[in-house]
């Protein structure tokens, strides 16, 4: 990094969090799609919390997600993860990663819209699929054609991933990048806005 870029960075970053003025940032977008991990870098470089809404799931579940899926379904996981994002979105200055589902239940999306800045972070086919392989604790990806699956799901929720406030492309780049991108989108979103509100 060059020496003039870290001030830059610093600049971007204070300029971020005087526009969000607390709001959480939420991370929404596929299975594999780095949110976790974008999610811990751009906490980190804001000086917030990082949250996965799936581990506190589970927390308040007092069980693994697999197993939600597999004695409750998928319907009363739903209802669950409502409950857990609208208390989660009450904490100001956070960073929250969301589900993969989560931005797909209407209730969700205006919650967020609501009282967050979204951010879709987006990622190709072959890409999710390479990352999503390597894990085996995906309960909609247990079936017969896991790549056919994938493809449907991400069909059905692209559309809706495209009303986040912001999107930002994924690619097989280091996520301090993807970071940095995201802090720049958020920036040029909100003092958009901002000076759209001054005209």
């Amino acid at each position: 990094m060059s020496r003039d870029a870290a001030p830059l960075r610093d600049d971007k970053r204070d300029e971020l969090l005087r526009l969000a003025d607390g709001r959480p940032i939420v991370l929404i977008g596929m299975m594999g799609a780095g949110k976790t991990t974008v999610g811990r870098r751009l906490a980190a470089r804001l000086g917030r919390h990082f949250v996965d809404s799936d581990e506190e799931i589970e927390k308040a579940a007092g069980m693994s997600i697999e197993d939600i899926f597999r004695t409750r379904g998928e319907a009363d996981f739903r209802a669950g993860e409502v409950r857990v994002i609208a208390r989660l979105l009450k904490d100001r200055g956070i960073v929250l990663g969301t589900g993969g589902g989560a931005f797909m239940n209407a209730e969700t999306r205006a919650l967020i819209k609501a009282a967050a800045i979204s951010v879709w972070i987006k990622a190709d086919f072959e890409l999710l699929f390479q990352r999503v392989s390597r894990r085996s604790n995906r309960p909609l990806l247990k079936t017969a054609n896991p790549r056919e699956t994938l493809m449907k799901l991400i069909e059905q929720r692209y559309p809706t991933y495209a009303e986040a406030d912001v999107t930002v492309v994924s690619s097989d780049v280091p996520q301090d990048l993807v970071a940095s991108e995201v802090i720049d989108a958020i920036v040029a979103h909100l003092g958009a806005r901002e000076t759209a509100g001054h005209d």
